[in-house]
């Protein structure tokens, strides 16, 4: 019986010894892992390239809504032939005929008509058409070959999103067989609020930073007497989709901070004492990320900072109900 036990424990080291990968066999999992992640990434391209027209009309929404915190005066313009003079701004004291609406754009087409031995002008106002681009800004290409890199880079960005389910299943699956379940427990929460901070962050730049950032940069051009209504718009796209990235991954600042409470290497004391430095931090990612301009740089640095008090009572209440625990 005393020969058997050491016989039987080796036996068992010789299985757990099998069982184990050596290093090329890792290397073998993450090569079939990345595979598959570009086949579903390669494949989500194609299918966005077949769509990228309304890809980019998703993405143009916010030259659309440059008024969105400003009203815009009336509009008037002339129509003579088919030679289009205008939009003027105008006020309702000198139009009163203009119909309702907060911001009408009335045309006037432009004619004679003879009276007596009068030739008299007239105007004669033309119905609106079903849909009229109210952008402020024009998008367009510069060279031959620019709209297909603006096509693939726009089918690239979209492909990455929508195929982002899978890829980082594929990554999970190499990566969380290596963790204990602590560890797994703790990636799971991670991925779920970064997520969710990841997709308020990008929400709030689509569709309130970026309007800002966009009527800012006009209205500096406007000051430099330079004309801003037309744009490259692979430059545009490149704009946007790294300002929304950014504001996505900022997000991402107080699971950081959460982390590091988390292991005991600050607490609620050392996040209230430096509340000087996070407006400061908050404020110089707002002007690094956006237009260095006051209003878009606040729009970044406010929810920043809101994000960054809410992490100080977070970690008051772990502390709290730690003490609580140990007093039983």
């Amino acid at each position: 019986m005393a020969t058997t036990e050491p016989i039987e424990s080796v036996e068992v080291l010789d299985d757990d010894k099998s069982m184990r990968k050596s290093f090329w066999g890792h290397l073998e999992d993450l090569r079939t892992a990345l595979i598959r992640c570009a086949w579903v990434v390669g494949i989500a391209l194609v299918v966005c390239l077949l769509f990228v027209n309304k890809i980019m009309w998703v993405l143009e929404y916010p030259l659309r809504h440059l008024q969105m915190f400003t009203q815009p005066p009336p509009t008037v313009a002339l129509q003579i032939g088919s030679t289009k003079l205008g939009p003027f701004p105008v006020s309702r004291e000198q139009f009163e005929g203009l119909p309702p609406g907060q911001s009408p754009q009335v045309v006037f087409q432009v004619g004679t008509k003879k009276i007596g031995t009068d030739q008299v002008v007239t105007l004669k106002m033309l119905p609106p058409p079903p849909e009229v681009d109210q952008s402020l800004v024009r998008l367009r290409n510069f060279g031959p070959a620019e709209a297909f890199f603006v096509a693939f880079k726009v089918a690239l960005y979209a492909s990455l999103v929508v195929a982002a389910p899978l890829w980082l299943y594929f990554l999970g699956q190499f990566i969380l067989p290596a963790l204990n379940v602590r560890e797994k427990r703790f990636i799971r929460v991670w991925l779920g609020w970064g997520s969710f901070l990841f997709i308020a962050g990008v929400l709030a730049t689509y569709f309130i930073m970026l309007p800002l950032a966009l009527r800012a940069s006009m209205q500096y051009s406007s000051l430099l007497g330079f004309q801003a209504d037309e744009w490259r718009a692979e430059d545009y796209v490149s704009f946007c989709t790294n300002f929304m990235l950014g504001m996505g991954f900022g997000f991402q600042f107080p699971l950081v901070l959460l982390t590091l409470v988390k292991a005991g290497i600050i607490n609620h004391r050392h996040l209230a004492k430096y509340r000087r430095h996070a407006i400061v931090v908050s404020l110089v990612l707002g002007a690094f990320l956006t237009t260095p301009e006051v209003i878009t740089q606040l729009s970044m640095a406010v929810p920043m900072y809101l994000l960054y008090e809410i992490c100080i009572w977070i970690a008051w209440y772990w502390e709290w109900k730690q003490r609580r625990v140990a007093k039983g």
